[in-house]
C-alpha cells in the first residue's frame, strides 16, 4: 500500500499558483467561486478581518479567470471542486488588480501622489502582462508616463480593452487600508485628508467613478475586499453598483477554516494531534459572521502559526498566541478616542461581549458613535456573532487569543489614567510564582491591592466592581506566562470567576486555581459575613464538580475586597 505523501503547511503563502504547484496543502474554497459567479450582481464587495486569507482568495480568482492562464487550468484546478465543476466564465477575462496597502498617509500631497502612482503602476503592469492582447501596449504605457495621472491610466486600460474586444475583471485588495491608517492617526489631519480624498470630488472617489463608467462597456466583474466598510457610505454615489456580501450567511465560510477543515489539514500536513497541548477551539475558533451561518471558523493565520511550531520543533508549542496580534492591540488603542468608547470596551471585557446590531456601512464621521464603534470591532475580528438573545443580536469576543488583546489594552489604559499606579514586573512575577509553585495566594493579592487598587482614581472607583477587579487581576496573570487565565469558565455548579489553568508550555506549574471574587463597598461592610457564606457555598459547588474530583493540584479560594484597600482571602 502506497504511503500518502505529506504536504507542506502553507504558512505565510498567499499565492495560489505556488500553493498548487509546490506541494502545499490547500483548504479547498473554490466552491465559492461558483457561488460568486452565480450572483445576479457581478460587482461584489466582501470584507474580513486581518490574516483571514483574503489575498490568497484574490490570487485564486486571478488564476481562475485570467485568459492568459487557460493552459494551466487542469494543473491548478483539476483536483479541486471548481476543476470538476467549471463555470462558463473560467479564463474569460483580462485581470486588472489594485492593492492599496502601503500608501503614504502622512500628509495630503504625499497621499495623492502615492495613490496615483499606485494606480499607474498597476495599469502599467496590466498592459505588460497582456501584450499578446494589446498590440499598442507600449504606446499606452508611454502615455501613462507622460500624463502621470492615475485616473487617466484607468481610462487608458478601459480604452485598450475596448479596442481589443476583451472583457475586464477588476480585483481590489486592501481597498480601505489607507482609510484605516487615517482613522488610526487620531488627528484632525487624518480626517481632513480622508474628507478631501474620499468625499465630495476627492481623488479616491474619482477612481471608483471611473470604474463605474467602465462597467458600461468592458468591465464585467469587480471584486473588492478590505477589513472594514468605513468607506462604503462615502463612496455610495460614486460607486453605488456593488453588492455587499460580507454578512451573507452563504459566504460565512469562504475565508477561515471550519473544524472539519482543520482536522483535514492536520492529517494532510502530518501535524501530530498528540502534540496539540491546548484547546484549539477556545484559542483560535469562534468566528461567525452571521447568526444564520452554518459553522464557526478558525482564524487561519492563528491555526497555521500553531501548527507550524509543532512541525518545526516536533514537540508541543511554547507560544500559543501569535505576536502579530500586537498589531490589533495597537490599532485598538488608537481607535479609542473618547470616554464613551473606552467605557464600551470595558463593558465588552467585563461581559465577554455586548448586545448590538451590526452596521453594514458607515462613514469616518460616525466612528465615535457607540454602535458604529462596536461594528468596527466586529469587522476587525475583535468581536463576532454569538447568538440572538431576547430578539437582539449578541456579539462576543471570539476566542482567548483575541481576549488577550483587550487585556493588554486595558492594562495600558489603567496606567495612562493613573500615574500613581506602578507595575513592578519582578515583584509581580515573584508573586505569581508563589501562586504556581507554593500554593500561596496572598503575595499576589497584596501586590495588586497595594500597587493598583489602592491607587485608583475617583474616576476608576465609579466603575469599581467585581468584574472590574477581575480584569485588573487578570492582567498580571496573563503577563506571567505560567497560567492561561480563564473567566466565567462553565462547570457543574456555575461559572468560575477566575480559573487559572497551567500554561501547557510550563507543565511543571504545580497548582491550578479556582477563585471566587466578591466586592463590598465600605458602606456595606456589615454584609461581610453573608458575602463570605455565599462565596464558600459557591466554591464548594466548584470543588465537587466532576472536572475537579479527586484532583490535588487545584486550589480553591475566595477573595473578598472591601473598598479599594482591604481584602480577605479564604481557602477551601
Amino acid at each position: 500500500m502506497e504511503t500518502k505523501k505529506i504536504k507542506r503547511l502553507p504558512t505565510g503563502i498567499s499565492n495560489f499558483e505556488s500553493m498548487m504547484t509546490e506541494n502545499y496543502a490547500y483548504v479547498d474554497k473554490t466552491r465559492f467561486v461558483e457561488q460568486l459567479e452565480n450572483e445576479s450582481n457581478p460587482y461584489q464587495f466582501f470584507i474580513r478581518p486581518r490574516k483571514f486569507g483574503k489575498s490568497l482568495f484574490f490570487t485564486l480568482l486571478d488564476h481562475y479567470y485570467d485568459i492568459n492562464k487557460a493552459k494551466m487550468f487542469d494543473e491548478l484546478f483539476g483536483g479541486l471542486y471548481i476543476g470538476k465543476h467549471p463555470t462558463p466564465k473560467k479564463n474569460a477575462y483580462a485581470i486588472l488588480k489594485f492593492d492599496f496597502s502601503g500608501l503614504n498617509t502622512s500628509e495630503e500631497d504625499g497621499f495623492r501622489r502615492s495613490f496615483s502612482d499606485n494606480i499607474q503602476d498597476s495599469v502599467r503592469h496590466f498592459l505588460n502582462m497582456y501584450r499578446n492582447i494589446f498590440p499598442d501596449a507600449d504606446n499606452y504605457i508611454r502615455r501613462i508616463d507622460e500624463t502621470k495621472s492615475g485616473i487617466e491610466s484607468v481610462r487608458m486600460a478601459i480604452t485598450a480593452a475596448e479596442s481589443a474586444g476583451i472583457k475586464l475583471f477588476i480585483i481590489i485588495d486592501e481597498y480601505d487600508h489607507f482609510a484605516n491608517d487615517l482613522i488610526a492617526m487620531g488627528s484632525q489631519l487624518g480626517k481632513d485628508v480622508y474628507h478631501n480624498m474620499v468625499q465630495a470630488n476627492g481623488f479616491v472617489r474619482d477612481f471608483y467613478e471611473s470604474l463605474k463608467v467602465g462597467t458600461k462597456s468592458v468591465i464585467s466583474r469587480i471584486f473588492i475586499t478590505g477589513i472594514s466598510p468605513v468607506m462604503l457610505d462615502d463612496l455610495t454615489s460614486g460607486f453605488n453598483i456593488a453588492v455587499n456580501l460580507t454578512l451573507n450567511p452563504r459566504y460565512n465560510e469562504m475565508m477561515g477554516f471550519t473544524q472539519q477543515e482543520v482536522e483535514a489539514l492536520m492529517l494532510e500536513t502530518g501535524v501530530d494531534p498528540n502534540l496539540v497541548n491546548v484547546d484549539m477551539e477556545a484559542y483560535y475558533d469562534g468566528y461567525l459572521f452571521d447568526e444564520d451561518g452554518e459553522n464557526r471558523v478558525y482564524n487561519p493565520s492563528m491555526i497555521l502559526y500553531f501548527f507550524n511550531q509543532i512541525l518545526v520543533s516536533r514537540k508541543s508549542p511554547k507560544n500559543i498566541i501569535d505576536d502579530n496580534l500586537k498589531t490589533d492591540y495597537n490599532r485598538l488603542r488608537r481607535m479609542v478616542q473618547n470616554e464613551e468608547n473606552r467605557n464600551t470596551l470595558m463593558e465588552i471585557v467585563q461581559n465577554n461581549g455586548i448586545v448590538s446590531d451590526i452596521i453594514s456601512k458607515f462613514s469616518i464621521d460616525r466612528l465615535e458613535d457607540t454602535k458604529y464603534f462596536i461594528s468596527l470591532l466586529f469587522y476587525m475580528g475583535l468581536l463576532t456573532v454569538d447568538k440572538i438573545e431576547e430578539g437582539s443580536l449578541r456579539l462576543k469576543i471570539p476566542n482567548y487569543s483575541i481576549r488577550t488583546v483587550y487585556w493588554e489594552y486595558l492594562e495600558q489604559l489603567t496606567l495612562e489614567w493613573n500615574q500613581d499606579v506602578t507595575i513592578d514586573l519582578r515583584e509581580q512575577s515573584a508573586a505569581v510564582r508563589e501562586l504556581a509553585y507554593k500554593g500561596n495566594l496572598r503575595p499576589y493579592i497584596e501586590y495588586v491591592s497595594q500597587n493598583i487598587f489602592s491607587r485608583l482614581s475617583n474616576r476608576d472607583l465609579q466603575q469599581f466592581n467585581e468584574k472590574y477587579i477581575k480584569i485588573m487581576l487578570l492582567n498580571g496573570l496573563f503577563q506571567s506566562k505560567l497560567y492561561v487565565p480563564r473567566t466565567e469558565k462553565e462547570v457543574e455548579g456555575g461559572y468560575i470567576d477566575i480559573f487559572l489553568q497551567r500554561n501547557p508550555a510550563v507543565p511543571d506549574t504545580k497548582y491550578e486555581w479556582v477563585w471566587e471574587i466578591k466586592y463590598l463597598k465600605k458602606d456595606n461592610e456589615k454584609d461581610f459575613q453573608s458575602t463570605r457564606d455565599a462565596a464558600r457555598a459557591q466554591l464548594d459547588k466548584y470543588r465537587n464538580a466532576h472536572e475537579f474530583a479527586e484532583r490535588t493540584d487545584v486550589r480553591f479560594a475566595s477573595i473578598i475586597f472591601i473598598g479599594k484597600d482591604k481584602f480577605e482571602i479564604e481557602y477551601l
